[in-house]
């Protein structure tokens, strides 16, 4: 696991010299405004003051990596003029709020634009800016439940397995968000091209990620049932099994070269049931779990080791950094003594790395002011709130 430094502010991967506000909210916004940051853009978090109050330490807030924060009251006399300053300056804004609530604040994309035109205005939300459910409160697993995919995810004649809030916040939401973000920032940057405000909704990013099931549905090769088919846990050759430990190793050699050599490892393989006989699938499943009930989860992986049977160690969140994969391409970084993922994906030109640790509410409030010339950051006078 690499160790990085603290270094100094300045240029980093291919968005260096990209500015963007990020209204400070929680979840995905954050998380794709870490993702902008990670890729060298210099972001700058309009914290509130007394913060959002979800009694996490500003300090461990690893979603606020490679950013810088700014206190702004939105609700006193100056505070909108104040965003409106730095979104003059901006290339990109993100916001997280329920749909109007930016525009009641002074701050929606009308207001932002007028003083930006070439601005790329982000919304992330749950529901969208339209539709019956647009202004409902809502979280991941609402989102992912009515868009098909919560129902995938799971044992046949068990609730649902809930996928923490990865699905939904982070795949369908957070690196839409970036997508689009990242594209509407091309098009404001070729002739012609001008801003545009950007609706990235959980529902749809969720949506689209299930394309491949909906044209597997169709062509009659999935059923839409959990734990039937190939890639849901039905198959007896993609899934995990238990280890005599209690740990778990997981297995996917759907491929017949990888199969074989799962099954020869594994050491069914003169005695294993037809894999390509479904009838016989529930048989294969209880012949290979047994198999693994007689190692440990650390014999297994040693007998793995080197092969392509596509199988692969469970390990947990603290177990991760240190898998020998991982460790070689420093997927896991140490920066400020705190583990994290490395930024992601690599590049050969313009690196990007973990500069600064979480961004804590207010302190580069005066940095912020001398480097984007928003002198009104500074708290010359006293704001009276509404």
């Amino acid at each position: 696991m690499a160790t990085t430094g603290n270094g100094s502010p300045g240029p980093r991967g291919p968005l260096a010299g990209v500015r963007v506000v990020e209204l400070a909210g929680i979840g995905p916004g954050p998380f794709a405004a870490m993702l902008l940051a990670d890729l060298g853009a210099d972001v700058v978090r309009v914290d509130r003051p007394g913060g959002a109050g979800l009694g996490i330490d500003p300090a461990l807030d690893l979603t606020n990596r490679n950013k810088r924060s700014v206190l702004v009251d939105l609700k006193a006399a100056s505070g909108p003029d104040t965003v409106l300053d730095l979104a003059e300056r901006a290339d990109v804004l993100i916001e997280g709020y329920r749909p109007g609530v930016a525009e009641r604040l002074g701050v929606g994309p009308d207001a932002c634009l007028a003083r930006n035109p070439q601005l790329v205005y982000g919304r992330m939300t749950g529901w969208g800016q339209d539709g019956p459910l647009a202004e409902r409160a809502g979280h991941d697993i609402a989102y992912i439940a009515v868009t098909g995919a919560l129902s995938m995810i799971g044992k046949p004649g068990e609730p649902p397995t809930v996928p923490a809030n990865l699905l939904g916040d982070y795949a369908g939401g957070s690196l839409y968000l970036v997508v689009g973000v990242l594209a509407a920032l091309q098009h404001a940057r070729t002739p012609g091209g001008t801003g545009q405000v950007v609706d990235a909704a959980i529902v749809d990013g969720t949506a689209h990620l299930t394309m491949m099931i909906h044209g597997m549905l169709q062509a009659g090769g999935w059923q839409d049932r959990r734990g039937s088919n190939l890639l849901d846990g039905g198959c007896p050759f993609y899934g995990s099994y238990e280890t005599a430990d209690g740990e778990y190793m997981a297995v996917g050699p759907l491929e017949k070269r990888f199969y074989a050599e799962f099954t020869e490892l594994l050491g069914i393989g003169e005695t294993a049931p037809d894999r390509g006989d479904i009838a016989r699938w529930d048989e294969l499943r209880s012949v290979v779990a047994a198999r693994f009930r007689t190692r440990t989860r650390t014999e297994w992986t040693e007998v793995f080791d080197g092969s392509d049977a596509c199988v692969a160690p469970v390990l947990s969140l603290r177990e991760a950094p240190h898998h020998p994969h991982l460790a070689a391409r420093s997927t896991f970084v140490e920066h400020g003594a705190l583990i994290q993922p490395a930024p992601a994906p690599r590049f050969s030109a313009t690196p990007s790395s973990v500069h600064s640790g979480p961004a804590q509410p207010g302190a580069d409030t005066e940095a912020v002011a001398a480097d984007w010339g928003v002198p009104a950051l500074r708290p010359t006078r006293k704001d009276t709130t509404d």
